[in-house]
């Protein structure tokens, strides 16, 4: 049997053609009206006005961070369970990380994160931004968490890297903070190979935003430049490779959401097993469906169930190493942190990929229940 890897590519058959159309026009590099139409129509997903298509998602919350002004003695919040990027560009713009524990919903805890502003400021610390992140798919407590940067005056970035295509209280993914950003990494809902694109309703800094990733040209015959730039758009080739996946997002949100339900349908009645929680005011996009493993109750651990899995050659992963708990970032302030230590001990990701065959799920299925205690 071929690996089970754990969100691969799902080619739409689409992909060829928007390709080739590309080649045949020349628009090979750098942008083009591939470009120029993925990112309308991203910005058309996201319920918002303005987007701008970049080589990464990490480079659409940098560019987020530098529009924003923020800079070396700033310090921005950031949630602690997530990937190193949301923390990595942080440190790219000279700011210092601050991070902050999720609550039951796995995303940031609000009451944390107010406390933790309070507390920073009270020390004499310039607070500039929190970034929030929507984990495997799911929103954050926008409601809380607008309410509390509004009232401190701090500017609310989204990284939205994993959420596209979910909504929060009927909104887009995307339409929450001042600027979002999405990833369009291989491993994610859509992909263009390797590719992220930053958005926004405030069409000035997206449009400084698209000026900063051309290297920052001004606007004369020659190369001027006035501001420090980076090599951070998109090209044209890739963007077609999205246009032809954003074309079935919801078919792969649905596909994805009846993966979890189904290893909910069969794995959800085991003791000691319990999956990732979803508010009432969230649909998400099911990215990758998490479990956690309570070893006092389940007779098993995580780590003895992804070992199975790979004895199957089935990938599966543990849930993110929180960012204070990482080598890098061990210096940096924490408010809370036990519930995202409490996480990755004991929380693994299951294969999700909309096209995980059926009979593959179900050798996931059979594998975590041999090592599961059965309910009596």
């Amino acid at each position: 049997m071929a690996r089970v890897y754990l969100s691969p590519p799902h080619a739409t058959g689409r992909e060829l053609e928007l390709i080739a159309e590309t080649l045949a026009s020349n628009w090979l590099a750098p942008l083009g009206p591939q470009v120029d139409a993925f990112e309308r129509e991203i910005a058309a997903t996201a319920g918002v006005g303005h987007a701008v298509a970049l080589s990464s998602g990490t480079a659409a919350i940098h560019l987020a961070l530098v529009v924003l002004g923020i800079e070396a003695g700033d310090e921005v919040i950031c949630s602690s369970l997530t990937f190193a990027a949301s923390a990595n560009a942080i440190v790219y713009t000279g700011a210092t990380p601050v991070f902050v524990d999720c609550d039951a919903s796995w995303t940031v805890d609000p009451a944390l994160l107010e406390r933790a502003i309070v507390e920073r400021r009270a020390s004499g610390a310039r607070v500039k931004a929190f970034i929030a992140v929507d984990l495997y798919g799911e929103c954050c407590d926008y409601d809380a968490v607008r309410a509390i940067c509004a009232k401190h005056e701090v500017v609310l970035i989204q990284d939205a890297a994993e959420s596209l295509g979910a909504t929060y209280r009927g909104a887009p993914a995307g339409s929450q903070g001042r600027l979002a950003a999405f990833s369009f990494n291989g491993n994610k809902i859509i992909t263009t190979s390797g590719g992220g694109m930053l958005v926004s309703d405030d069409g000035a800094v997206i449009e400084h935003a698209r000026k900063l990733s051309t290297q920052a040209r001004e606007p004369a015959p020659h190369y001027e430049h006035e501001e420090l730039g980076f090599n951070y758009r998109m090209s044209n080739v890739l963007a077609a490779l999205g246009r032809a996946q954003l074309e079935l997002l919801p078919e792969r949100v649905a596909k994805r959401r009846a993966l979890r339900e189904r290893y909910r349908e069969h794995l959800a009645a085991l003791p000691g097993i319990s999956f990732m929680p979803e508010s009432a005011d969230v649909v998400g996009n099911a990215w990758l469906t998490c479990i956690v493993v309570d070893p006092a109750v389940a007779g098993t651990d995580r780590e003895t169930i992804r070992l199975a899995l790979e004895t199957e050659d089935i990938e599966s992963r543990p849930l993110w190493k929180p960012m204070h708990l990482q080598p890098l970032y061990a210096h940096a302030e924490c408010h809370g942190g036990q519930v995202a230590e409490g996480l990755f001990r004991t929380g693994i990701c299951l294969p999700s990929s909309s096209s995980l065959d059926p009979a593959d799920q179900d050798l996931v299925i059979q594998t975590v229940r041999a090592f599961a205690h059965r309910p009596t």
